[in-house]
């Protein structure tokens, strides 16, 4: 759902009836701000106390977005439905769970540092088995929906049908962050191993469903204004995919055989070199997009999140590499991405501001005005008259 910022009377502004699920995209971008700070190779780090202060932002506006969209099915059931039903914002129910995974991985890698490790282990195994049950659902429901209801041409195809398609590739990155934490012996490799075929469900689901975007954009007719800076989504299922197979290989070691461990670990550099490369290329090709449509009067949209949590997958993957390969060039990359999520959250979270103190963001799609009549020769005739 594209929502632009519009000012509206004040007695709306605080109204929750068309608050949709693509909401949780800040909660993803803002999380993905202090996990991909954290995973910055040396000499780039950030400092920690900012980025634990960054999760804690990203934990209370998950807090006050459930619980706003638990209101807004309460009292909005109506909207709720129609949501549902409109396959243009169905998708985005891939965010909740990704919002629930990211501030769950978040947890463990810098809100410990506050609440503590028990805490952070303990949230984030509730966030991450409800992320996971509530992304498999989406990534099941939201195509079976897609195929059997709505209908939706190949012609309209849209980056964002990859979003309940990514939700399981989140849980692959954020589900060894617990194997530490597990009893060893089966458990540990069951959710390694688990995570390992999470990697493979997204890869292969997203791999069926790219092609059709890359045709609309090739042959069909470009992206609507308002959508074009959700060509950045395209990234995070290859950023994402590279972090995820980085980190089953770092917890691989005891946990499965060595020739096992050693295999994960080779696959991780064989896997990530290339699909990094091809992440780069799409960053540029995204990048010139969006400009052109800036030029041609692309306003700000919550779509705009988009720059944020893929980029910030790119991140993790770049350090990774990093980490696997000792390239320092990779973490010369891993810092410029970084400093494009920044600018990227600067700019979504100031439009976000803005529009929530005019109201516009809280508002109700505006009809579209009909278009004029075409002035004929009976028209006039008629004007005349």
């Amino acid at each position: 759902m594209v929502t632009a910022a519009q000012p509206i009377p004040t007695r709306t502004a605080l109204s929750v009836r068309d608050l949709g699920p693509n909401w949780y995209a800040a909660v993803m971008g803002t999380s993905v701000l202090a996990t991909a700070g954290a995973a910055l190779p040396a000499p780039y780090t950030a400092p920690r106390p900012l980025l634990a202060a960054v999760w804690t932002l990203a934990l209370l506006l998950l807090a006050v977005l459930l619980t706003a969209r638990a209101r807004h099915w309460a009292h909005h059931t109506d909207r709720a439905r129609a949501h549902l039903r409109d396959p243009a914002v169905l998708p985005f129910y891939g965010c909740l769970s990704m919002a629930l995974l990211a501030v769950g991985g978040g947890a463990v890698t810098v809100g410990r540092d506050w609440i503590g490790t028990r805490a952070a282990v303990a949230l984030d195994t509730v966030l991450f088995t409800t992320g996971t049950a509530v992304g498999l659902t989406a990534a099941v429901a939201v195509p079976y929906l897609m195929a059997v209801r709505h209908r939706v041409p190949a012609a309209d195809a849209t980056p964002v049908w990859l979003l309940p398609l990514v939700a399981p590739m989140v849980s692959a990155a954020v589900g060894p962050l617990l194997v530490p934490y597990l009893p060893p012996g089966q458990p540990r490799a069951a959710l390694l191993l688990g995570c390992f075929a999470l990697f493979g469900l997204s890869l292969l689901a997203v791999a069926l469903t790219l092609p059709l975007i890359v045709a609309r954009l090739l042959t069909g007719t470009p992206l609507p204004l308002a959508l074009a800076p959700t060509l950045f989504l395209v990234l995070g299922p290859l950023g994402q995919s590279t972090t995820a197979v980085a980190l089953v290989a770092d917890r691989a070691p005891g946990v499965v055989s060595a020739p096992g461990a050693r295999g994960l670990a080779a696959f991780s550099v064989l896997y990530g070199v290339p699909v990094m490369g091809l992440a780069l290329l799409w960053l540029v090709f995204s990048a010139g997009y969006v400009v052109r449509a800036r030029r041609r009067g692309m306003g700000f949209a919550l779509t705009w999140w988009a720059f944020t949590f893929p980029v910030g997958t790119c991140v993790t993957g770049a350090a990774a590499l990093a980490r696997h390969t000792h390239l320092g060039a990779y973490g010369v990359l891993a810092a410029a991405l970084y400093a494009l999520l920044l600018a990227g959250w600067v700019a979504a979270a100031s439009g976000t501001v803005r529009g929530l103190l005019s109201g516009g963001l809280l508002a109700a799609p505006r009809p579209a005005r009909p278009a004029p009549r075409p002035v004929t020769a009976r028209t006039r005739s008629g004007a005349v008259r």
